[in-house]
């Protein structure tokens, strides 16, 4: 059975920025069956790997049913690494010392995570899958979108902290 015939909860994320950092966004698509659903918003400034896992704090606080497993498939290796490799883990341990970045969305996905079964599997950005592929059109298209993008506030406020 291929994950498109499967009757499990499959999301697909992906996050672009327009410049690191610029404007960015992010896309989702949640597959149930032959249920779908597309989600995706735009920031004025941000990252890409903040877009990267903000879709998939989205996908996790876009779903109603609790403690039902989910695959999300993600071309990001930074977010699959950190999640499946226990990185967060130790981050979470350690307060985020040494400096990690993006730790207020880190921790909202940590506590997202805890209310369902989450397995991460990664897929080739920019290739032959057609769900990540749309992923990518929602997050770049809302990326695009000048007249309707949001405020990364987190991220704002800590640029100009750095300044």
């Amino acid at each position: 059975m291929t994950e498109q015939q499967s009757n499990a909860l499959h999301i697909y994320t992906d996050g672009a920025s327009r410049g690191n950092p610029g404007p960015g966004g992010y896309g989702v698509l949640l597959m149930w069956g032959d249920k779908r659903k597309e989600i995706s918003a735009g920031y004025r400034l941000t990252t890409n790997n903040r877009m990267e896992l903000m879709a998939v704090i989205v996908a996790l606080q876009t779903l109603i049913k609790k403690n039902i497993p989910l695959t999300i498939f993600t071309d990001s290796k930074y977010v699959v690494d950190s999640v499946e490799k226990k990185w967060l883990d130790g981050w979470v341990r350690n307060d985020f010392k040494g400096g990690k970045k993006n730790k207020d969305l880190w921790l909202q996905y940590y506590k997202l995570s805890k209310d369902f079964k989450v397995k991460f599997q990664w897929v080739k950005g920019h290739a032959n899958n057609p769900f990540n592929n749309r992923c990518d059109e929602l997050a770049t298209t809302a990326a695009d979108n000048k007249s309707n993008l949001l405020v990364d506030y987190a991220y704002e406020n800590e640029v100009d902290i750095a300044k």
